[in-house]
């Protein structure tokens, strides 16, 4: 260790092992310098040296004067050095070799000892920023080991695999420095040992042996610490990516669990046995479509438990959150294969019942109303004509059980036949109060009875109670049973049931309708084999001419014609199925706004031979024009039917259920009307969909009376009113002229050229108006400019003024919140109401 311009300082070359607790013998060779170099040494040795010291030997300057005052400096400056050791002052060398051995000292101090300080100097600094590596890079990596051993794991995917990503970023980075660490150690060993592989005559010096040992050691060191950090790394990782596979089955597991529950659940809502052999084979489609779209969600759940299974196999983890949704997804799975087989059987038994039974009943059926509509009612008012029809119709009933079709409600599939088999039921039931009736006969007269005829076209003679109706006798006959049936207390043959019936099996063909329409004409259009036959005025326009179709028809396939029937057991929830429906509904006033871009379109090649090809492979009676017009007619069904349910329930609980129901439908008849007559405005430069909802529209004469100078003049000339059509919205009241057009031969199309518009929020109203009470007033800008409207009713009148004053109240109820603001600065519809 050199720390002057000659001082050197040199180990006791054969004492490291014991240079701890012996301590360093430092030698200063100050022979050629002064005395004040002597004292910076000893100065800075007892200042700064870092080790145990044993003894200071001081070779004195050679020159005489030097060397003494180098002794009376040692004399006099001894407890400055603050040196707890011996310092001995030697003359020369000679001196030095009495103390230490010369195999100890260098050759400069008379020794044999081998060494470059230089070279030590740079080995040691090398191993000295070596050793710092190694313990960096060891703590560096237990820091990460212990953040790895600290985290915890995601619960989702993306979360897992982002975590897996940055600990393995990290780790490649950690294994880097390792490298390096390595390549220096490596490195640093290879320039120690140059000199014996440079000749084989060299020997390392005991120094250098151990360099090495200390550089082999920290390699060694750095080897043991790589080694547990990539077993330690190897488990995370491991553990990370069982992470991850596992968030993976989980997000596939909720996803395939939604599906199968869904599945599950569209399942469970076929509880339908039918009620006919149409509606089982429909039922069979149906349940057959449910297993097909099944299978592909079943493949995946099937799948998915096999991979669950794996990982287990895999000694995964978290075994205990696997194998139990494993157990889940194989039992939905079973559930719903069973639960399909079932339902196949049953509708296969349910549709050979009915298929037997249709044709027992059928002809059972027509045989009892041949017989009841057979006997005359004349020959029933005695005594004895009573008893005798009673014994016929007796006789007839007992053929039921020879058919084994006794009252549905007393058979043990009573529950099946209950809902099955009306006409069975109707049959039945009208027997049962002919019955009663020729009963009341046959006991007593009580009053005389006018002679009714059955029909004049059907007299025909008695049948006996087996004999079939005969082939040919059809309407006439039913319409003498039912002429005749009425004096025996039948005055409403169809009931609330029946409507409700009617009502739905209309539903489930509209629904039919519309899939054939889709699937037979608008799928078509998209058939490559097909494009050929297609107009190319027709190219690209399926849109105009079905409209919004497919979405009708998804709105009734799969949720209103479910919903209907569900009221099958429970009528009263009938009138809320619409009441609930009410803005779905309105897809109809969007299909109806296409409809005469449609008709157009279809006049224009609706005879082309792409539609008369899709007509014969559907084997239609009628063009489609024809079909495209069904949505529009089952909007008026719906209004007919709950009329007529109105009056079989007048009076009785749910009919303001049905009542409401009712306005729903008609307002929505309404809306789709006046869409119709909106989109036939033409000239207004503005966006109708910005004037608020369309609240009336209609037809009026209109005056005009403006106090504008020469406007007045010519306004107060016009004796003869204007014809104007009005559109009321929220915000404007639009004034149009209706024109009428003749459109290719076909019927008139009307139209309404904009005239004037007068915005809501600058109106005000004189309802009533001297010498006409169908006469109201519109006026603004403080009756700047009247309009005299005249309506064709004081009805239509009152209805309209009722509407505007709704409009002008609400704007009034908004202006209130501004009472603190000045009255003249609200608009004048505040001030003039």
């Amino acid at each position: 260790m050199e720390l002057g311009a000659s001082v050197r300082c040199q180990h006791t070359w054969g004492m490291k092992a014991l240079a701890a607790s012996i301590g360093f013998i430092i030698i200063i060779d100050r022979r050629r310098d002064k005395w004040s170099a002597v004292k910076a040494s000893l100065t800075r040795i007892a200042g700064a040296f870092p080790g145990n010291l044993q003894l200071v030997f001081v070779l004195r300057p050679s020159r005489f004067i030097q060397r003494a005052i180098a002794d009376i400096g040692i004399k006099l400056y001894r407890d400055d050095f603050k040196m707890k050791v011996p310092i001995i002052m030697l003359n020369s060398v000679s001196d030095l070799h009495g103390y230490i051995d010369k195999c100890q000292l260098t050759r400069e101090l008379g020794g044999t000892l081998e060494y470059g300080h230089s070279q030590w100097i740079h080995h040691r600094t090398a191993i000295e920023n070596f050793a710092m590596t190694v313990k960096t890079t060891a703590q560096m990596l237990q820091t990460f080991g212990t953040d790895l051993a600290e985290t915890e794991l995601p619960n989702d995917v993306q979360c897992t695999e982002e975590l897996l990503s940055a600990h393995t970023d990290h780790h490649s980075k950690l294994k880097d420095e390792l490298k390096l660490a390595v390549k220096q150690g490596a490195t640093l060993l290879t320039c120690i040992r140059e000199p014996v592989t440079r000749s084989a005559n060299s020997k390392l010096s005991p120094d250098e042996l151990e360099n090495v040992a200390t550089v082999e050691r920290l390699l060694a060191q750095l080897d043991e610490t790589e080694k547990a950090f990539d077993q330690f790394w190897t488990k995370h990782h491991l553990k990370l990516e069982q992470c991850l596979q596992l968030r993976h089955f989980e997000h596939d597991f909720r996803e395939v669990k939604l599906t199968l529950d869904n599945l599950m659940e569209a399942q469970a809502g076929f509880s339908d046995v039918g009620d006919s052999v149409t509606r089982v084979e429909h039922l069979l489609r149906e349940q057959k479509q449910l297993e097909e779209k099944g299978q592909e969600p079943l493949e995946k759940a099937q799948t998915l438990a096999l991979h669950g299974e794996q990982l287990i196999q895999n000694n995964h983890y978290a075994v205990d959150s696997i194998r139990p949704k494993c157990v889940e997804l194989r039992r939905i799975c079973d559930d719903f294969t069973n639960e399909t087989k079932k339902k196949y059987d049953i509708l296969g038994k349910s549709l050979e019942l009915h298929k037997q039974l249709d044709k027992v009943s059928d002809q059972w059926c027509e045989a009892g109303i041949y017989l009841l509509a057979s006997q005359a009612v004349d020959k029933c008012q005695s005594q004895e004509g009573a008893e005798t029809a009673l014994v016929e119709i007796e006789k007839f009933l007992a053929t039921a059980k020879e058919h084994q079709l006794s009252n549905p409600k007393d058979t043990h599939n009573h529950l099946l036949f209950a809902f099955s088999f009306p006409k069975l039921e109707d049959v039945q039931e009208m027997f049962d109060k002919r019955q009663v009736s020729l009963k009341k006969l046959a006991a007593k007269q009580t009053r005389p009875v006018q002679p009714v005829a059955p029909h004049p076209e059907s007299s025909p003679k008695r049948a006996s109670p087996k004999t079939t109706r005969p082939a040919g006798v059809g309407g006439p006959l039913i319409s003498a049973f039912r002429y005749s049936i009425q004096y025996y207390s039948t005055p409403y043959f169809f009931s609330f049931s029946h409507i409700i019936n009617e009502l739905i099996e209309t539903e489930r063909v509209y629904v039919e309708e519309l899939q054939s329409i889709i699937e037979g004409y608008a799928s078509e259009m998209d058939n490559p084999s097909l494009l050929h036959l297609i107009p190319s005025m027709l190219q690209n326009k399926k849109d105009i001419l079905f409209g919004n179709l497919p979405e009708i028809y998804e709105f009734h396939n799969r949720i209103f014609l479910k919903e209907l029937e569900n009221c099958i057991e429970n009528p009263e929830l009938l009138a809320r199925c619409f009441l609930k429906r009410k803005e779905d509904l309105q897809i109809y006033e969007k299909y109806c706004q296409n409809k005469p871009r449609s008709e157009a379109l279809w006049r224009q090649c609706g005879d082309s031979i792409f539609f008369q090809e899709c007509q014969r492979k559907l084997d239609h009676k009628l063009s489609l024009d024809a079909y495209l017009l069904k949505p529009v007619q089952r909007i008026t069904k719906y209004q007919l039917l709950l009329k007529e349910m109105l009056k079989c329930s007048k009076n009785s609980e749910g009919t303001a259920e049905l009542e409401e129901a009712l306005a729903t439908v008609l307002d929505i008849i309404k809306s789709v009307n006046d869409s119709m007559h909106q989109i036939a405005i033409t000239g207004y430069e503005g966006d109708v969909s910005e004037l608020g909802k369309l609240l009336m529209q209609g037809s009026f004469n209109v005056w005009t009376d403006h106090k504008k100078g020469h406007n007045k003049v010519k306004d107060l000339a016009r004796f003869k009113p204007m014809q104007r059509h009005l559109f009321l919205y929220t915000k404007m009241l639009l004034f149009c002229k209706k024109r009428e057009e003749n459109t290719d031969g076909h019927e008139k199309t009307a139209s309404y050229s904009f005239k004037n518009s007068l915005k809501m929020s600058t109106v005000g109203i004189t309802e009533n108006v001297k010498g006409d009470n169908k006469k109201f007033e519109i006026w603004y800008n403080g009756r700047e400019e009247v309009y005299i409207i005249q309506a064709s009713s004081v009805e239509l009148k009152n209805t309209w003024i009722s509407e505007i004053r709704k409009v002008l109240t609400g704007q009034l109820e908004a202006c209130r919140g501004k009472t603190r603001c000045d009255p003249m600065m609200l608009p004048s519809s505040c001030r003039s109401v």
